[in-house]
């Protein structure tokens, strides 16, 4: 018995990139909804064509439009258009479904007819040639049957799956779907409709030749690849982040705003690199796939997971109230209250967005407090000149700190021998510091990879209090990661001032500054302040992210799993007959082989886990939201790792044919 067929085309005039694009003349009076109907109706397999269109005022215009042409016309919600889909099928007891949009008016009838085929022939619920996209974009469609939009519609949906419509199927494992492929990759290329730019470049593509509104994808390909330049995708989004990341890398300095989130820190053009939506210890990537995160978390930012609901539904209301005014910010008072609270011994509390900014303000009030420039410093500290003229007199000298061979250009050569380089858990290297030179700042991580001892700490703070030099913890990464506040509370020894970053918002930019009066003071001596300093999400998130702690202690829950994914690694190592070294905090803990062939290994790590849509290198930021479900199923991935690995330790394979990509 035939099935009944319908395509299905989503349009509506208040685009928000380029206003009623769909009714705009592009050739003799066509437009992109003419084009599109006499396409489809070249269609053999299509029994309907249907337009669900919002039902506001605005589109009336386009309801009559449309009554000039054959086709059927719901009208339903304007925001949430996966219900004006499920409402269109239904009314038209439409049993299988093409989705199109309007914009895309060069769809192929006779590919669309193939593909219908193919899906009646085979047990899926939803077929694409958009996912990931290797035909132009403007040629997409989709396919999927009335029972399976009905098992999607049962589904809890957010706002993006709302609006989109098909992201469910995509991400939901509910339903069996495939991806049709282009034998040549032409997801640079765009032919549907967004900005005022795609107009202009597809009237003077159908202008140069006007046959191509007749073409089938065989003869249209000929003439896009005649035409490449003008159609490249220029300014529009991507479902493939490789190709996001080569635009990127020529309009953006680096490729990406931050050092570690570069695509060749990891698996090159592999990585899927840009994301759409979080949550919990998931990344939906742009290319529709779901991702567990056993990585970077965002660089240590979430402890408490992804879009953590409590957090953003505080963050929520203050977007709706207002976040930024003329006059101050209640939340930044309570807020700072609230870490004197913690912090017994400090008194006042200065605010910034990111840990950059913390660290320059934290160096500034401690010279102007001091009355000296020289700093003595261990650890990682951001990317400011005071940190990176260390590399001046050496270029070795951050090596241990940051990362190998950082070059200080544009750091002004007058600041060479101001910041001098100290080893942890070796007090007289900066005895000799002190000893050596007038040093007025001594800037320092409590811990990273390894724990003070020999009452490190304690000497510390006992030579800079007899030497009167202010000593600044530097807590950004291990703030809130095995304390209610820092790592200092856990030792006992406490700064003259201490920087809070990462986790204090859990995904939200606020930093916090805390010290003691005498020292924070010379804030007025000195001229510190920056406008998006008093802006409100930060206060308003971290004083959510700190009830929430407190009342899971997160701290104790991300400790306690760091500690048994520590002990795992041991086991698989030992297992598979791996050296392996394990380090850093429980909470930001990592691993490492030892052999000379470690970064290859690492690369070959990533690559494997992300075969399983896991992002993973020898480094976890352990959250709330990691599971022991996650991480068993993580130990036996890493098992399988281990053994190839052990086969190049054991001289039976190659390491280039660990890394071959």
């Amino acid at each position: 018995m035939s099935k009944v067929i319908h395509a299905i085309i989503q349009a509506r005039i208040g685009s928000k990139r380029l206003h009623n694009k769909v009714l705009k003349n592009l050739y003799n009076k066509e437009t992109a909804i003419s084009i599109l109907i006499k396409r489809l109706n070249k269609s053999k397999k299509i029994n309907k064509i249907i337009f669900a269109i919002p039902d506001s005022q605005e589109n009336n215009i386009l309801e009559k439009y449309l009554k000039k042409f054959n086709v059927s016309i719901f009208r339903g919600s304007e925001n949430n258009v996966f219900k004006r889909y499920y409402d269109a099928s239904s009314y038209f007891q439409s049993q299988i479904i093409v989705r199109i949009t309007s914009d895309c008016l060069f769809v192929d009838p006779s590919q669309i007819d193939t593909q219908i085929n193919f899906f009646l022939n085979n047990n899926y619920n939803y077929i694409t040639n958009a996912n990931p996209l290797t035909y132009p974009d403007g040629l997409d469609f989709e396919i999927f049957d009335y029972k399976s939009l009905e098992r999607a519609n049962k589904i809890k949906k957010d706002n993006y799956q709302k609006e989109h419509v098909t992201p469910i199927f995509k991400s939901s494992k509910l339903f069996k779907k495939t991806n049709i492929k282009s034998q040549i990759d032409f997801s640079h290329i765009k032919i549907s409709i967004d900005t005022i730019d795609d107009f202009k470049n597809i009237q003077k593509f159908i202008n140069i030749n006007p046959l191509v509104l007749n073409y089938n994808w065989i003869k249209l390909k000929k003439s896009i690849l005649k035409h490449e330049k003008l159609l490249t995708l220029k300014n529009s989004t991507s479902t493939d982040g490789n190709y996001i990341w080569q635009k990127a890398i020529k309009i953006i300095p680096g490729g990406s705003m931050v050092f570690s989130k570069r695509q060749e820190n990891f698996t090159g053009n592999s990585w899927p690199t840009y994301f759409t939506k979080t949550k919990g210890c998931k990344i939906w990537g742009v290319d529709g796939k779901i991702y567990t995160d056993l990585c970077l978390m965002g660089l240590g930012t979430n402890t408490l997971g992804y879009s953590n609901k409590n957090v953003d539904n505080e963050v929520k209301k203050i977007v709706s109230a207002g976040n930024l005014s003329t006059l101050n910010a209640p939340e930044e008072v309570y807020l700072a209250e609230k870490l004197i609270d913690i912090h017994r011994w400090a008194d006042m509390v200065r605010f910034t967005r990111t840990g950059g900014e913390a660290n320059s303000v934290a160096i500034r009030l401690a010279r102007a407090a001091s009355g000296l420039d020289k700093i003595a410093f261990c650890g990682y500290h951001g990317w400011h000149d005071w940190y990176l003229s260390g590399n001046l007199a050496n270029k070795n000298n951050l090596d241990n700190h940051l990362l190998s061979g950082v070059n200080p250009a544009g750091v002004p050569k007058s600041l060479k021998n101001t910041s001098y380089p100290f080893k942890y858990n070796d007090i007289n290297s900066l005895e000799q510091l002190i000893n050596n030179n007038k040093i007025g700042v001594v800037k320092m991580e409590v811990s990273r990879d390894e724990p003070p001892q020999k009452d490190f700490l304690e000497k510390v703070r006992a030579i800079t209090k007899k030497k009167n030099i202010i000593l600044i913890f530097d807590e950004c990464s291990s703030g809130f990661r095995e304390t209610y506040g820092g790592l200092h509370l856990k030792y006992k020894v406490e700064p003259d001032i201490l920087i809070l970053g990462k986790a204090l918002g859990n995904g939200y930019a606020v930093n916090a500054i805390i010290g003691k009066r005498e020292i924070m003071e010379a804030y007025n001596n000195t001229f510190i302040s920056s406008t998006f300093w008093t802006e409100r999400i930060g206060s308003v998130a971290a004083l959510a992210t700190l009830k929430e702690m407190k009342k899971i202690q997160s701290w104790n829950q991300i400790s306690k799993l760091g500690k048994k994914i520590k002990k795992e690694w041991l086991i698989i190592g030992k297992k598979n007959q791996l050296d392996i070294e394990v380090q850093g905090l429980d909470a930001l803990c990592e691993f490492k082989i030892k052999s000379d062939n470690f970064q290859n290994y690492r690369k070959f790590i990533t690559k494997e886990f992300l075969k399983h849509k896991i992002l993973a290198q020898s480094k976890i930021y352990v959250c709330t939201s990691h599971s022991e479900i996650n991480l068993d199923r993580y130990y036996n991935i890493l098992d399988g790792i281990f053994s190839e690995i052990r086969k190049v330790e054991e001289g039976k394979k190659a390491v280039e044919e660990l890394i071959e990509n």
